[in-house]
């Protein structure tokens, strides 16, 4: 078991004082046999009244509410989390689906047909080009071989970078540009994926990486499902499974749909975003 502590500020400085609307926000980590949160800290100023719900997904969401105005809103999360993901191989895949390719049984279809549909209006047309140069069909391959092959293709070929912009890059923007961040590798994954008839989702959450120059941002990869085994984390970024350093807070069909925080304001003022996250080991 490993002790993480993680601090995440999220600070908006506005140019005029400004009414808040309410705030989304996507801080406390998936809870399962795998990952236990020990302590958890939020304090927002200006004060708020806070509710916590579990979307559809079932992630844990708090929405923030506010009353009177403001020049600045302050998100400050601090907790302890105990992973237990020490050894992310340890699992085995339904016989039916070791080999790939293979179907999906009729009653899990019906759950995952929505993470099996294109992350955008529809599939880039070159995609299954690339995906030809990674794995030629009648090739014999195991199914997590064929994802791990995808994810360390990404990670090689691709050229990582910090894009402060929001939003994600389509698939096949980032199959032109063979750059990226992070939430851009992992939706070309979840499409590649899905091309192979694959379900797939997309996670936000926290990486630890002690000797990264992005230490200051949250993190995010794909998951795909894997019969026997359930939803499996693959990491195009570093090219690795999912595993101990990997700290999943939401996930999602799209990767819009889960943003950290998620809110508005009246005024006409402008705002200005300052961000801090860190992730350290704990004794």
């Amino acid at each position: 078991m490993q002790r993480y502590k993680i601090v995440h500020r999220t600070y908006y400085n506005f140019t005029a004082p400004v009414t808040l609307g309410p705030h989304n926000l996507r801080l406390r980590p998936r809870e399962d046999y795998e990952l236990r949160i020990e302590s958890l800290d939020l304090k927002i100023s200006p004060e708020a009244d806070v509710l916590w719900h579990r979307d559809v997904e079932g992630n844990s969401v708090a929405i923030a509410s506010f009353t009177g105005s403001t020049r600045q809103l302050a998100i400050e999360s601090e907790l302890v989390i105990q992973q237990y993901l020490e050894n992310p191989l340890d699992f085995l895949v339904a016989d039916y689906a070791v080999a790939y390719p293979f179907s999906y049984q009729a009653d899990e279809r019906i759950l995952l047909a929505p993470y099996m549909a294109s992350p955008g209006s529809a599939a880039p047309a070159d995609l299954q080009e690339w995906i030809d140069g990674i794995w030629q069909r009648g090739e014999s391959i195991q199914t997590y071989g064929l994802l791990q092959r995808l994810t360390d293709f990404i990670y090689k070929n691709m050229v990582y970078s910090i894009r402060e912009e929001p939003g994600v890059q389509s698939a096949g923007t980032t199959l032109a540009r063979r750059t990226g961040s992070c939430r851009d590798f992992a939706l070309l994954f979840m499409a590649a994926a899905r091309e192979l008839g694959l379900a797939a989702r997309f996670v936000t959450g926290y990486l630890h990486a002690p000797l990264s120059t992005d230490a200051g941002a949250t993190h995010a990869w794909a998951e795909v499902y894997m019969p026997g085994a359930g939803w499996k984390g693959f990491d195009p970024t570093t090219g690795t499974i999912v595993g101990t350093d990997h700290i999943p807070v939401a996930v999602a069909r799209l990767p819009e749909s889960v943003p950290p925080v998620a809110g508005s304001f009246r005024g006409s003022a402008s705002a200005e975003l300052d961000v801090g996250v860190w992730v350290s080991e704990c004794a």
